[in-house]
């Protein structure tokens, strides 16, 4: 039988270019990631090897990557791109990921949460 654990990363901050606004494209602002990831953990609690684990280090750093080589103008964009790469890199049947986005000049935060199952 199968198992579906979570495994999740809160509160990863990402300082990069993102944006529509000529003046959000010259600097970089930062945006902060919640992700939440099913997979069986089961292999990784019998052995306690990191080879058998899903490494939330390595998912935190393609997240970062992801969004700073984008430079994408929507967080839409940036969400979407990272949740294809997650799937597509880790061992995740499925996610859960929340972008947020402090907007300086509004005062308010605009938030996207995308689920994805895999392909």
């Amino acid at each position: 039988m199968n198992r579906m654990d979570t495994v999740s990363i809160r509160d990863l901050s990402v300082a990069a270019v993102i944006g529509v606004h000529p003046w959000e494209r010259e600097i970089e602002q930062t945006l902060v990631f919640n992700v939440d990831m099913a997979s069986d953990v089961g292999r990784a609690a019998a052995t306690d090897d990191l080879a058998d684990a899903l490494d939330y280090s390595a998912v935190a750093e393609v997240i970062a990557t992801v969004v700073r080589e984008g430079k994408f103008q929507l967080i839409e964009t940036a969400a979407d791109r990272v949740a294809e790469r997650l799937l597509g890199g880790f061992p995740i049947a499925r996610l859960r990921l929340e972008l947020r986005k402090p907007i300086a000049d509004g005062g308010y935060t605009a938030v996207i949460t995308i689920e994805r199952p895999l392909a």
